[in-house]
């Protein structure tokens, strides 16, 4: 095999069964806190649980089921520009969300 085609092709890597089957198990433990979470009254706070939970889960996924944390850098800075457009839309739209006058109409 030629030096060029040795460069041109992609290096796998392949992720053991055990490194999925913790990534399970940790999905599994998020699912069973969510649904404790929703019996519990936190008051304010049980927004804030929801949401770090489910962006502790899916955080997971992408890095592991997707494959991102063993990609190249383009694809995690393109992972990394979809998250960020994603929180700058919704930082946008909580920005009009707070700034209406509620009753004043």
């Amino acid at each position: 095999m030629s030096e060029e085609a040795k460069h041109s092709e992609h290096e796998h890597h392949i992720v053991s069964p055990k490194v999925y089957g913790a990534i399970l198990v940790a999905l599994l433990v998020g699912t069973a806190l969510t649904v404790w979470a929703s019996y519990v009254d936190l008051g304010v706070l049980n927004p804030i649980i929801a949401l770090a939970i489910a962006c502790t889960k899916a955080t997971l996924v992408v890095l592991f089921f997707m494959h991102v944390k063993y990609s190249s850098t383009l694809t995690k800075l393109t992972v990394f520009c979809g998250v960020f457009l994603f929180l700058t839309l919704i930082g946008m739209t909580l920005a009009d969300y707070i700034s209406r006058a509620w009753g004043q109409w």
